[in-house]
């Protein structure tokens, strides 16, 4: 019978240190991960605390006056923001699939959606009919040099933000599949909860 602090040898080889290495290397890899989860749990509660709100930036009422997205509220219940352009068929389709549902929302819920327009100075003035043809209950503005675009750090459009009632940024996508409004109304009922 071999004694526990017996050497092993196999070949010239000394086991007992082979065997103490591979523990050694899978002790570090449990500690190491431990550690990064630690310190993801710290980064997911400290990214809790520091929602991002929207920018303050200047942009048009569809009657051409100045609105600043900093007044963008809805006492105190949850607000989707969607940038979109009359020329973007993804935009269009998904603001059409929401208008379907968008009443019984509002009533659920008080959702209350800001529709912000895209288009160029070429373009903007086809956004008012558009809306109106549509028959949207939405608020439309207009952000026709794309200020609120780029502080917003969007590259594409459709873009949709969701803010809880505080104001701040709790869900955003780009792009539209059907059937995504579904998961839309399942972010504002769940703020809605809280």
């Amino acid at each position: 019978m071999h004694g526990v602090n017996e050497v092993k040898e196999v070949n010239g080889v000394d086991l007992s240190f082979n065997l103490i290495h591979i523990k050694m290397k899978k002790l570090i890899l449990l500690v190491a991960t431990f550690a990064m989860c630690v310190s993801l749990s710290a980064q997911e509660v400290e990214k809790d605390k520091h929602l991002a709100k929207l920018p303050a930036v200047d942009i048009q009422t569809l009657d051409g006056k100045v609105f600043n997205t900093a007044d963008i509220q809805n006492d105190g219940k949850p607000i989707i923001v969607s940038l979109w352009a009359t020329w973007c068929k993804p935009c269009i389709a998904e603001l059409l699939a929401i208008a379907d549902e968008y009443e019984d929302w509002v009533e659920e819920t008080g959702v209350k959606l800001y529709a912000i327009a895209i288009d160029d100075a070429k373009t903007s003035a086809r956004v008012a009919p558009f809306v109106n043809g549509k028959g949207w209950e939405y608020t439309v503005l207009l952000d026709v040099n794309s200020d609120f675009k780029r502080a917003m750090n969007v590259n594409d459009v459709p873009y949709m933000c969701i803010l809880n009632g505080e104001g701040q940024i709790v869900w955003q996508h780009t792009s539209y599949a059907p059937g995504s409004e579904e998961e839309v109304y399942e972010v504002i009922k769940s703020l809605v909860k809280k």
